[in-house]
């Protein structure tokens, strides 16, 4: 499993998982009562339920680079390109836009 915390603007906002039964996003419980609360994306509305799809989720997804430089991080960390939630954690932690992507180390 890997898993990822999401900040906003340096506010953290939830969690992003991928497991074997797919991707889960969930949006911290005290980032939904702060009064300035807001969605990370239109896709992804403030809601206290759980967001599943058996892929990377499209907004995520927009956040990894493409071209170039996606072909730079693949030979640097030698991703896979189809490995989209491994170059997610490895090129979004400090991504263009208020969104990160920082890596939380999980016990398999």
């Amino acid at each position: 499993m890997k898993q990822a915390s999401i900040y906003i603007r340096d506010r953290y906002v939830g969690i992003l998982r991928e497991t074997d039964e797919g991707y889960f996003f969930q949006y911290d419980k005290d980032y939904l009562l702060e009064s300035d609360a807001e969605p990370i994306s239109l896709t992804l509305p403030l809601q206290e339920e759980l967001f599943y799809d058996k892929v990377l989720f499209p907004f995520f997804d927009g956040l990894i680079p493409e071209g170039w430089l996606l072909d730079i991080a693949e030979r640097n960390w030698k991703i896979n390109n189809r490995d989209r939630m491994s170059l997610l954690l490895a090129c979004c932690r400090d991504c263009i836009g208020a969104i990160s992507v920082i890596e939380q180390k999980t016990e398999e």
